[in-house]
């Protein structure tokens, strides 16, 4: 038996549910630094809409944000290297990383052994995909790969396009994702990993986006994208996708009004933050916290992280 490297805390839970603060509290604790692990907050202009800890505020150093432009096609091995080198870089400083953010693939590509297939590029069956994408953002796309195999869909977070794009190209080649790459189901951790969830009633969580979705839009978010849009947002493929973002780009070139998309965005969100939930049920290394009282969880993390032992794996 050997040790794992670590240990790591992870704070993870749906929008809204209060995860930066209580990874904020967690880190002043431990005199350390808090590593988002969110797909959208890496872009640099991407703030209001990805309720971004505004820098004045940060009681805390914040990696991770802000290390992409818009225009780049920012995929999650490239989070999975530069994640990594932030983990390894506090360990190596003897200090405990702390992880937080909602996207659970994210979360998995740093703390696990996930290696994530390339895929032939240029393809006329890819291009196809791509357009599809292009034309109906990536809800449409993985609901196209749910219907044709569920199995593929339910490992495949539905903002990773490139990845249900390569899932689809995969099935016209008489290929199932899920059959040929079992091993996401079963990944060995790379790190000892201490993972925290928030649970937030519904009836409680869902008044809270809304409300912070109305504070978005009165804060300047409809700026924000058209700011974007003039450094190449729409022709993004993955920023331009962002709950928010999307619904404001079709505001702007008058697909919809801005109230219709107001509400699209907190629709969207709420169905968001119900698959954050699923994703993160479905690990079952999650310790769920009520956090009525931040200070309060955040002790209880930090103490039980002291008590509890090192995690080991199999040489």
């Amino acid at each position: 038996m050997v040790s794992l490297p670590g240990p790591c805390v992870a704070i993870v839970g749906p929008t809204a549910s209060g995860k930066s603060a209580l990874a904020e509290l967690v880190a002043c604790e431990l005199g350390t630094s808090v590593i988002s692990v969110d797909a959208m907050q890496v872009y640099r202009g991407m703030d209001i809409g990805t309720a971004k800890v505004p820098p004045e505020r940060r009681r805390c150093p914040l990696l991770m944000v802000d290390v992409a432009d818009v225009r780049d096609d920012y995929s999650v091995m490239l989070f999975q290297r530069d994640a990594r080198a932030c983990v390894d870089a506090l360990l190596g400083e003897g200090r405990v990383p702390i992880l937080c953010g909602g996207t659970g693939l994210y979360l998995n590509a740093v703390i696990d052994d996930m290696r994530f297939p390339a895929g032939s590029s240029g393809s006329e069956v890819r291009g196809a995909y791509e357009r599809m994408l292009a034309r109906d953002g990536s809800e449409a796309l993985h609901a196209l790969l749910e219907e044709r195999d569920p199995e593929s869909a339910r490992l495949i977070h539905p903002h990773n396009a490139k990845r249900v794009v390569r899932a689809l190209e995969m099935l016209d080649e008489g290929i199932s994702y899920a059959a040929h790459h079992k091993g996401l189901k079963r990944r060995r951790p790379l790190y000892d990993a201490r993972i925290w969830g928030i649970e937030t009633k519904r009836e409680l969580l869902y008044p809270r986006i809304n409300q912070r979705v109305d504070e978005m839009f009165d804060n300047g978010l409809v700026e924000e994208v058209a700011a974007l849009a003039h450094r190449g947002l729409a022709q993004s493929r993955t920023a331009s996708q962002a709950i928010g973002y999307k619904e404001v780009l079709a505001a702007l070139d008058g697909s919809t009004s801005m109230d219709e998309a107001r509400e699209l965005v907190k629709r969207r969100t709420r169905r968001y933050a119900k698959r954050q939930v699923s994703w993160f049920r479905n690990d079952g290394r999650v310790r769920w916290l009520d956090t009525s009282d931040l200070p309060a969880a955040a002790t209880q993390i930090v103490l039980d992280l002291l008590r509890s032992p090192r995690s080991t794996q199999e040489a």
